[in-house]
């Protein structure tokens, strides 16, 4: 067995000099090529960023998937700037994705990345002149040598997300992501097989931007990719109370919106191994949390991000000869 350890983080805005601000309309924020006056742009938070910076050097994931990066570039910065370089994660994969403020998703890894193949082409059946998805479904391959050079390398593939949010409503924009979910099945079965996916070894992880309870506005928009028989949610083995990864205070709530759903046949693999979320960086409005946070964070700002890293060690067969 060979173990990767596996992150998922939305990062909250990393552009490289200016974020939008909040509440921002997605469908104006280029309309006129993102002229500063004209979107109402932010300066960046540095401080964000060194506490950013701080919990990934802290979770130490060998692959860390990242939602909300403005492009490679931004990320090769922070890279440098917060992680130590180029020798910490040699590998980069992101691709421009469809989303009019510029938050893509990207992988960093300290593995080999053999193969990327972006999704965002993939027009909405609902509305067939828009993509499907809001930013993209990132696929790509990572290369698993195996421990003290024993045997062949193996390869798991990661489904990268981040799904249409909830600003107008979640009733609203269900559809929007019940679509998005449905077609990361198809994509996955595309790829695997509709004859057991789930033992081959693959993860679909990222901010899916809604929870399975229902409330006063339904059901999920996500529930038939997060219950699917072909995967796990793994941060359910966590006490109930527990597994919230994102703090939204208008509402004072505490939501999983963050996944990390592994194959079934990697989660079986490894029965009793539990999911970290990790809520150094929050900050300290969300009050349900009480342990240890890093210096400087603050009330609203600075903080890592308003969203908690999930992270997950895994354990991959190796390659048979």
């Amino acid at each position: 067995m060979t173990t990767l350890r596996l992150a998922t983080f939305n990062v909250e805005n990393l552009f490289a000099r200016w974020r939008f601000k909040e509440g921002l309309d997605p469908a104006t924020a280029n309309s006129r090529g993102w002229l500063v006056d004209q979107t109402r742009f932010d300066e960046l938070g540095m401080d964000d960023k060194a506490i950013t910076g701080a919990a990934v050097r802290e979770i130490a994931a060998d692959v860390l998937c990242l939602e909300e990066v403005e492009n490679v570039d931004t990320l090769k910065h922070f890279r440098a700037q917060a992680l130590g370089g180029r020798s910490q994660y040699p590998y980069v994969a992101g691709v421009d994705g469809n989303d009019p403020r510029l938050i893509d998703v990207a992988v960093l890894s300290k593995l080999p990345i053999t193969r990327i193949r972006s999704h965002q082409h993939l027009m909405d059946p609902a509305s067939p002149t828009e993509p499907l998805f809001s930013r993209d479904c990132l696929e790509v391959d990572i290369e698993v040598g195996p421990e003290a050079g024993q045997g062949e390398t193996t390869s798991v593939t990661l489904f990268v997300n981040h799904f249409k949010s909830m600003r107008g409503g979640r009733a609203q924009t269900r559809g929007k992501r019940e679509r998005q979910a449905q077609q990361v099945l198809d994509i996955v079965t595309d790829r695997f097989g509709h004859q057991a996916p789930g033992d081959h070894p693959f993860v679909v992880l990222g901010d899916l931007n809604d929870y399975l309870e229902p409330d006063g506005d339904g059901g999920s928009g996500i529930d038939q990719l997060v219950t699917w028989d072909q995967v796990e949610n793994v941060i359910a083995r966590l006490p109930q109370d527990e597994q919230w990864t994102h703090y939204w205070d208008d509402g004072d709530e505490y939501r999983q919106l963050d996944y990390l759903l592994p194959s079934a046949s990697l989660a079986r693999a490894v029965p009793d191994t539990l999911p970290q979320i990790f809520r150094k960086g929050m900050p300290l409005r969300a009050v349900k949390y009480t342990g240890p946070r890093f210096p400087g964070v603050g009330p609203n700002k600075p903080k890592a991000s308003d969203h908690c890293p999930v992270v997950f060690d895994l354990h991959l067969p190796q390659a048979t000869a």
